[in-house]
């Protein structure tokens, strides 16, 4: 077991490594990952359904010869259907929904050769920037757990900064990976729009803003991840550009000298806290370090159309995934079944007319052009991912009078990474700084549409020449 102990805070690739070289097996590593997800599950509240007896049966049988072969992962329970698994979206409303297909996001996650445990915490219907759901309770932030683990993928990226496992699956619709990668250390990439399949129940949502990929340890994981499950799925309405190669291959290439903008400000007039501008500048001088031109500059957005056009849309898609899920399920959905703020968006959303959610696409599709003439002139964009520290939980609670009013909350903390939604961009949150607390602070950057590979370049340099991989959180295995 001292062993095992060890290999729990090694990534998913030397995982992988392990099992090939058949120095442990299969179900050493899962009875392991549920031993840690037992033990620490009690105080960072991450995993929400348990899939231990499939897990073991899959760990003992053949597995495929995929690049996970026999490592234990997590998926956060929403758009992620594993057939005979209940998916609640964090919502009471789908407490008992049982879908009776896989996504193709599960098909080739299995295909890799992983080995699902479980389903992570999340936000309800990963709406806001924090993991505390009416239905399963806050998840907590391994490194103080009075404190958001961000969301709404706050559930894997708990579990992945305390070592029950070493990456897990994870969704952004407005910087739900990169938020909960920022406030738990770990490193969080959004891929271009469209790189991944959200079939077969899903062509795209909201216009594109949705894209599923993962939270790991490692920048290395990420890129074979992302290697295993992007392309397009059959039917898919549209797909990124093909990479020119594997991004695993990226991960070892240089980046060159890179063009790099720098800026603190959000594209929403809201404080910024001085350990989040710290971050970026020390990560500036970091990247000038290594050879690249780093240069101050400030996107151009005009921030009220898009934030309007973002909640006009936001609420649309809130009241379509309930009503599609009604349909789904047979119910009928009453306000009770939900948590204030959803209920609110959802009627919001049931208010809004075609006319004006096609509007709000089209001021969010001009924004995006703006966007791209931006990295016409850099290929990479620095910012805070976040305008605070992992804030005390309870934070975002919604006024019962007035659940709308948290809006504003949710915006002054997240003004950095909505906007690449919008736009389709890859983004990632790096892990280079933890302040005086000792608690981290993400690194935002931003590529060109369809370009992970400059990002991955550059992120396994900065892994490189500041580590990430040695910290452990208070709570940790």
């Amino acid at each position: 077991m001292a062993k095992l102990d060890e290999v729990a805070f090694l990534d998913a690739t030397a995982q992988a490594e392990l099992v090939r070289r058949k120095e442990v097996k299969p179900i050493e590593l899962v009875d392991a990952a549920i031993e840690r997800i037992e033990r620490l599950n009690p105080t960072i509240n991450a995993v929400v359904t348990t899939m231990y007896d499939q897990a073991r049966t899959t760990a003992t049988g053949v597995l495929p010869d995929g690049p996970f072969s026999g490592v234990p992962y997590l998926l956060k329970d929403l758009l992620a259907a594993y057939a005979g698994v209940r998916m609640t979206s964090g919502s009471a409303f789908l407490r008992d929904y049982i879908p009776d297909h896989d996504s193709e996001m599960v098909v080739r996650l299995k295909r890799a050769g992983l080995i699902t445990l479980g389903k992570t915490n999340l936000s309800e219907f990963g709406l806001i920037p924090t993991t505390e759901p009416r239905l399963f309770g806050a998840s907590r932030n391994p490194w103080d757990t009075n404190r958001t683990t961000g969301g709404s993928s706050g559930g894997s990226a708990a579990a992945v900064a305390a070592g029950m496992v070493s990456a897990a699956h994870a969704s952004d619709g407005g910087g739900s990976i990169r938020i909960p990668a920022s406030c738990c250390g770990v490193f969080g990439l959004k891929p271009t729009r469209a790189r991944t399949p959200l079939g077969p129940d899903y062509g795209d949502i909201c216009s594109g803003i949705t894209i599923a990929h993962a939270l790991t340890r490692s920048v290395r994981d990420s890129a074979a991840l992302l290697d295993a499950t992007s392309g397009p799925d059959i039917g898919d309405p549209y797909w990124a550009p093909p990479p020119a190669r594997p991004f695993l291959q990226e991960v070892d290439a240089d980046p060159g000298r890179l063009r790099i903008a720098f800026t603190t400000k959000g594209i929403i007039d809201a404080p910024v806290h001085a350990d989040c501008v710290s971050a970026v500048h020390e990560a500036a001088a970091l990247c000038a370090d290594l050879g690249h031109e780093v240069m101050e500059a400030t996107l151009a957005v005009d921030s009220e159309q898009l934030v309007q056009a973002f909640i006009t849309g936001w609420a649309a898609d809130c009241s379509w995934d309930i009503d599609h899920m009604a349909r789904r399920t047979g119910q009928t959905p009453v306000p009770d079944q939900f948590e204030p703020l959803t209920w609110a968006l959802c009627e919001l959303g049931r208010q809004t007319s075609a006319s004006a959610y096609l509007v709000a696409v089209s001021v969010i599709q001009s924004i995006a052009r703006d966007i791209g003439r931006f990295f016409v002139d850099y290929d990479v964009l620095l910012t805070p991912t976040l305008a605070e520290p992992p804030v005390p939980l309870g934070t975002f609670e919604s006024p019962p009078d007035n659940p709308l009013q948290v809006l504003f909350r949710i915006g002054a903390f997240m003004p950095f990474t909505l906007i690449f939604n919008a736009t389709g961009q890859p983004a990632m949150s790096v892990p280079l700084y933890w302040n005086a607390d000792n608690l981290p602070i993400g690194t935002h950057f931003i590529g060109r549409f369809g370009d992970e590979a400059t990002l991955f370049r550059l992120a396994a340099q900065l892994e490189e020449a500041r580590p990430w991989a040695d910290r452990r959180p208070l709570v940790s295995a």
